[in-house]
């Protein structure tokens, strides 16, 4: 009998560290921490867009918003640098930046892709309306938190208490209560396309046809370039990062056409959402339209076209080789939507803006993406918030100008709204409308604060002064963007009126906000001066970061 007892529980051991081994290598690959992602995906179909009139209805601009996802401000050469060293260009974007306005402060909303789209196509604060984190499953944040390396300075935090109050994924989304371009656009004659990532919401209520779109190729959390094994694709796995792990493990190749079926896109993602946009440009061309161009480029996972790749040899990098052919992805899209727009005669009469949701982020393991910018995604340092911006107007903003005033994708909003002749007096908004700016009908920037909140972490940015608080290390950050735009000198203990102004700022600005629709769940350090797969000491900053 007690052979058997030791036998069996010798077994069962064997098991838990059997168990235990196979688990830690494939627990980003259980269903439970993606959810709707494990939906089976059907051949590509061929999309058939609706067909504007034959003749032009309308001397209305089109407007079209190109957002590229975690393009970091120093990924394209336009602002003067470019990824390796500058040897990589991205020409499209520069001719754009040449044709229009280069804006070299613009902001994004948050260092966070889901509160970014929806302050993007709100022109509010999304804390305004609690939307003040990404959706996510409880499952996906409590996975990170198990198998996020300790970088022996700051733990990650995850709260347990808080799992009681969390929502199912499926009803996080953007309130169908706030009011998106495409809704403003829709009465003065629009008609209103998504393309790309969507993530405001992936359940029927939420969906872009719920949020003024007439037509959506959705992309709803993420999706790979091509299948892994493609002929013509070169990956670059980040085996130090979860959230890689995740990505890899889980992501479909697939996009929904409206409410249809998954299906797969046809080529790499990236050139294929373009070659769709350019489609629907063409079919259009005689009524005045809003596109909405959010490519899910250049996100992780890293995948290039071999064809691509092989254009960049002289970059020696393996992950900035294929990080940067995924950016010439992106450049080669704005080019062929340029090109459409003018072999379709309305490149004239149509206004573009160029930028990205949020910095690059340190979890991929590549410096100076966001350079000469401090900080990462996740955080409100320069280096998460402060993004390309370039607008192009034809006969409207003069070709080649730089303007310096602080501009912000919250201010797209207002900007389309007056130029299409929508009147917003009551509406509470927080963006301006720039484009007065930008033409030179007004001299300097708007008199407006910029400000961010996701948990315990907030700032604030007014006439160049910008103030960070994190209440969880109970830290602040003083800067002066107008002497010091690389936050390089805290003048928070030193400028001590200063500090007390912003702080009264920013408080009334935090007294103004709604509740979290769904609370966080964790508290993630990041590092302000390091990426993920560097080493930490006690001399590194970093701040934590709400989700």
């Amino acid at each position: 009998m007690k052979k058997k007892l030791l036998k069996f529980f010798i077994g069962f051991l064997l098991f838990i560290v059997v168990f235990s081994i196979w688990f830690s290598q494939n627990w980003y690959k259980m269903p439970k921490y993606i959810g709707d992602w494990k939906n089976p995906t059907g051949k590509n179909i061929t999309i058939n867009w609706e067909k504007g009139p034959e003749i032009r209805t309308s001397d209305k601009p089109n407007v079209i918003v190109i957002l590229v996802d975690d393009l970091g401000f120093n990924q394209i050469s336009s602002y003067g640098g470019g990824m390796s060293n500058g040897n990589f260009k991205t020409p499209n974007i520069d001719k754009l930046a040449n044709d229009g306005v280069l804006c070299t402060n613009g902001y994004s909303s948050s260092p966070i892709c889901s509160p970014s789209r929806a302050a993007l196509l709100t022109g509010r604060f999304p804390t305004r309306f609690g939307y003040e984190f990404t959706p996510t499953a409880s499952t996906f944040m409590k996975g990170i938190s198990l198998f996020s390396k300790d970088n022996g300075v700051a733990p990650y935090i995850y709260n347990d208490e808080k799992e009681k109050d969390i929502i199912n994924i499926e009803k996080m989304g953007l309130p169908q209560s706030e009011i998106t371009i495409a809704e403003m656009l829709k009465p003065q004659g629009y008609h209103n396309v998504h393309i790309g990532k969507w993530h405001l919401g992936h359940s029927n209520e939420f969906l872009p046809r719920k949020q003024g779109f007439d037509e959506s190729l959705r992309i709803d959390q993420g999706s790979l370039f091509l299948p892994k094994d493609d002929p013509n694709v070169v990956n670059a796995k980040l085996e130090f990062d979860p959230i890689d792990k995740i990505l890899w493990g889980n992501l479909p190749y697939a996009v929904n056409f409206n409410e249809g079926p998954r299906m797969e896109p046809k080529g790499h993602l990236t050139d294929y959402l373009t070659d769709e946009a350019v489609k629907f440009i063409e079919y259009n061309k005689n009524r005045p339209f809003f596109l909405y161009m959010a490519y899910w480029a250049v996100h992780s996972p890293l995948q290039a076209k071999i064809e691509d790749y092989e254009k960049l040899d002289y970059i020696e990098n393996h992950e900035e080789r294929v990080l940067a052919s995924m950016v010439m992805t992106v450049d080669r899209g704005v080019g062929k939507i340029r090109k459409a727009l003018k072999d379709s005669g309305i490149d004239d009469n149509t206004i573009i803006v160029f930028t990205s949701d949020n910095g690059a982020p340190g979890y991929i393991g590549l410096p100076d993406l966001n350079k000469p910018y401090r900080g990462w995604k996740l955080t409100h340092f320069e280096g998460g918030i402060h993004v390309p911006f370039i607008v192009s107007y034809p006969n409207k903003i003069p070709a080649g100008k730089v303007y310096s005033g602080r501009v912000s994708n919250l201010d797209i909003f207002s900007t389309f709204s007056n130029i299409a002749q929508v009147d917003l007096r009551n509406s509470e908004l927080d963006g301006v409308d720039i484009l007065p700016y930008l033409i030179g009908e007004k001299e300097g920037e708007p008199e407006r604060i910029i400000f961010n909140k996701s948990g315990k972490y907030s700032y604030i940015l007014k006439n160049g002064w910008k103030l960070q608080v994190n209440l969880i290390q109970n830290k602040k950050w003083l800067f002066n963007l107008n002497q010091d735009p690389n936050e390089q000198n805290d003048l928070s203990k030193i400028n001590l009126n200063k500090l007390k102004e912003l702080e009264e700022i920013l408080n009334k600005k935090l007294s103004e906000q709604s509740k979290p629709i769904w609370p966080s769940l964790a508290d993630s350090p990041i590092f302000i001066d390091k990426t993920l797969n560097k080493k930490k000491n006690m001399n590194d900053e970093y701040i934590y970061w709400s989700n």
